[in-house]
């Protein structure tokens, strides 16, 4: 256990020490899984909440934070601009940012770390809110497809805010001396987006309508934490929230979700590797449509309290529509199903029975993993950068071991999931990407019975 104390700038980087660069996992496949798994704190949930510390000089406590690379960097960044972090517990920390150093935002090292962390963009809202003006460089993460930043800025335009691009250096300078309540309609319900308005608007005067809101439970919790502090923000969890700005923030104590990706890969790892799985402290009703996308590919769930219990299945049919079409399973806005979780449904179809189209219109660069699954032996058809077809082999077809690298987060997931169902080995490099998402998977998999090794 840890007691409460200060971490330095020398702490903060040995956070990210964990995180060797150039590592692999070496991977024996064909081994069935047994045992309890507890899913790690949200990560998406994660670089909304830890932003939001920014919002009020008194102490703001954060529990369930996962342990995870992208999650460590904005604690360090957080630490960086001068916010007094300390951790209490090992996935418990306090932030109080009584001072927030206005001059690293225009440095080099910000611009650097900014740059490699896509959740650095969560801070502008909250900086402008308290201070009037932000910088921000062009976002990094997942090259998964364009992501524009558009609904954030055109947001804080409504707001009264204004920007610069200087794109030579790759950089953003936004200024907000008066924030002013306004109602706007979002031209994408982007979840990044709203969370960053609903904190600028948390602090503006007057009162805010988005329309076209996100409406994800990670955004649902932002929103009743800044209530928690003294906010006032109605219509959560629907399309229309409205914000009425406040004077001041006050600290507050928060608890985040489960992670929802985390639970659903789990889902999908147990049936591909026909294993006995209690996935454990899921809060269930906040999974949405998680659970019923899995059941009809065929995966048996059972809710025992918040828990879900998947047995071992030899055998998992995919169903077909009502007419006797081929199942479609596409991505979507809230409450559709997560594109986070596309890979995973992709993967887990591959040792179904019947065939399923996987459509990611979402991100147009998702599914070229694809070509390592094929390697593997499974039969998928590629139709375009959106749409695959997964003919599932009922396992008389066993993928083989290969060496691959991971593109992004999912598909780094995607990847292991199908060589602990391989036979013999397969080497995944570029794990870099997994540990960005997942939280020490390799020892929470092998407490459960998978052979895999992290080699630096």
């Amino acid at each position: 256990m840890y007691s409460g104390r200060a971490i330095g700038k020398s702490q903060i980087l040995n956070l990210n020490s964990q995180f060797k660069t150039m590592s692999s996992f070496k991977v024996k496949g064909g081994k069935p899984l047994k045992g309890e798994i507890i899913p790690q704190g949200a990560k998406n949930e994660a670089l909304q909440i830890l932003s939001a510390v920014l919002l009020t000089p008194e102490k703001v406590t954060i529990s369930n934070i996962p342990n995870i690379r992208d999650v460590m960097k904005l604690i360090e960044l957080l630490g960086d601009m001068g916010v007094t972090v300390n951790k209490v517990l090992e996935d418990t920390y306090t932030f109080e940012a009584k001072t927030v150093n206005l001059e690293f935002l225009r440095s080099d090292d910000f611009k650097k770390k900014g740059a490699a962390l896509r959740g650095s963009i969560m801070i502008i809202g909250p900086m402008l809110a308290r201070f009037g003006v932000a910088y921000i460089p062009e976002p990094g993460g997942d090259k998964i497809g364009r992501r524009p930043v558009d609904t954030h800025l055109r947001g804080f335009e409504a707001l009264g805010a204004t920007f610069e691009h200087l794109r030579e250096d790759r950089f953003y300078k936004i200024n907000a001396q008066n924030l002013k309540g306004a109602y706007m309609m979002l031209d994408e319900a982007s979840v990044t987006g709203t969370a960053n308005i609903v904190m600028a608007a948390s602090l503006a005067k007057g009162t805010t309508q988005i329309y076209n809101a996100a409406s994800e439970p990670y955004l649902q919790q932002l929103c009743k934490m800044i209530n928690s502090m003294g906010g006032k923000i109605s219509g959560i969890g629907s399309n229309l929230l409205t914000v009425e700005g406040v004077d001041s923030l006050g600290g507050c104590s928060h608890r985040m979700l489960p992670d929802m990706i985390e639970i659903g890969s789990f889902i999908g790892l147990a049936a591909t590797t026909k294993s006995e799985i209690t996935i454990k402290n899921c809060s269930i009703p906040d999974l949405g449509v998680i659970p019923s996308v899995f059941r009809k590919m065929g995966i048996e769930l059972e809710f025992r309290g918040d828990d879900i219990f998947v047995p071992a299945q030899e055998s998992y049919k995919i169903q077909s529509l009502i007419d006797g079409s081929i199942l479609t399973i596409k991505d979507g806005i809230w409450p559709a199903f997560t594109p986070d979780l596309i890979s995973i449904a992709l993967v887990t179809a591959t040792q179904a029975k019947g065939s399923v189209l996987i459509h990611q219109w979402m991100f147009e660069s998702r599914l070229f993993f694809v070509d390592n699954l094929i390697d593997m032996g499974a039969k998928i058809i590629l139709c375009d950068p959106h749409r695959a077809v997964v003919i599932g082999s009922n396992r008389e077809t066993i993928l083989r071991g290969i060496t691959m690298s991971s593109p992004d987060i999912r598909a780094g997931v995607a990847m292991l999931i199908a060589a602990l169902a391989a036979n013999g080995t397969s080497t995944i490099n570029n794990i870099e990407q997994i540990d960005r998402g997942y939280q020490h998977i390799d020892e929470r998999l092998r407490a459960i019975g998978a052979d895999i090794t992290r080699i630096d």
